[in-house]
């Protein structure tokens, strides 16, 4: 990963208050930074977690790490997209509840016979409501603001779809960052996306059919496709058609660059919203997710 010289983080607007020498991250200053102007000081925070500077860069990681996760929970509702553990008859499958099955197992054994399946009580998750897969477009620069929000949107998506949701990098190619079903953490998904650096070639109709092929497996009532990009694709193939297959497709923009955006979604029939900055992103995905 290419790392940022402290010469060029020193161009950075108040760069000096929060890191006023080399290996220095002052919190305090930070938080009198973030409670001025939030989008700043967490796109700064991102630039300096690739500082050359060792003990900066760590520094800054760590802390931005917690504030992409924070700045996510408490805009997401968490539940919206969980599977619930509900009651089933045991023949039906799922996990025996033996305090449920209690009296069927007494009964049973008070008649000296084996209890029957459709007489005792399981427990199985019923269907989640929502799954998701997001798409992180690469293609462009992935530095300060476009990094720290594509950051926090795929801390959002975690929130909000806890057990069914998928991350995803793509320019030229795609890059499965977090598979549906995974096992990764929300830090380490997050400390992925914020590694990511911009390059290549917008292989749109490309991403569009990997997040379709990720959210395949998923039992979810809703399968939504969350796509953070300014929709320029740059490569030969025109994405329509894959963006028209997704079930659901949701575009989330840069406000500073969304016409192409716009006239995307407007030609795939998808819903969009411009995003104007990091701490914007959770609400613009709720916003999104509940448009219906």
């Amino acid at each position: 990963m290419r790392s940022t010289p402290r010469a060029d983080l020193a161009k950075q607007a108040r760069f000096g208050e929060i890191s006023p020498e080399v290996g220095v991250l002052d919190e305090t200053a930070f938080d009198t930074v973030f409670r001025d102007d939030p989008d700043q000081a967490v796109s700064l925070l991102v630039e300096m977690a690739s500082a050359t500077d060792e003990e900066l860069r760590a520094a800054a990681r760590r802390l931005a790490t917690g504030l992409v996760l924070d700045l996510a929970r408490q805009a997401v509702a968490r539940s919206r997209g969980v599977g619930r553990l509900c009651h089933v008859r045991a023949d039906r499958g799922g996990e025996l509840d033996l305090d449920a099955s209690m009296p069927e197992l007494l009964d049973a054994a008070a008649g000296a016979r084996a209890p029957r399946p459709d007489e005792l009580v399981a427990r199985q998750w019923a269907r989640p409501e929502l799954a998701l897969c997001l798409l992180i477009d690469t293609s462009g620069s992935m530095t300060g603001r476009r990094l720290a929000a594509a950051a926090v949107t795929a801390a959002a998506c975690a929130w909000r779809a806890p057990r069914d949701h998928a991350v995803v990098s793509f320019a030229r190619k795609t890059d499965v960052i977090r598979p549906l079903w995974s096992v990764r953490t929300r830090a380490a998904v997050v400390d992925s996306v914020l590694s990511l650096r911009g390059h290549g070639v917008t292989a749109l109709a490309t991403a569009l059919r990997e997040a379709s092929h990720q959210l395949t497996a998923s039992r979810a009532a809703r399968k939504v496709v969350l796509l953070l990009s300014d929709c320029r694709a740059t490569d030969d193939e025109d994405p329509v058609p894959a963006a028209r297959s997704c079930e659901e497709l949701l575009i989330l923009a840069p406000a500073q660059d969304c016409e192409e955006a716009a006239h995307f979604a407007a030609r795939a029939g998808a819903p969009w919203r411009p995003l104007s900055g990091p701490a914007a992103a959770p609400a613009a995905l709720v916003e999104l997710l509940d448009h219906r």
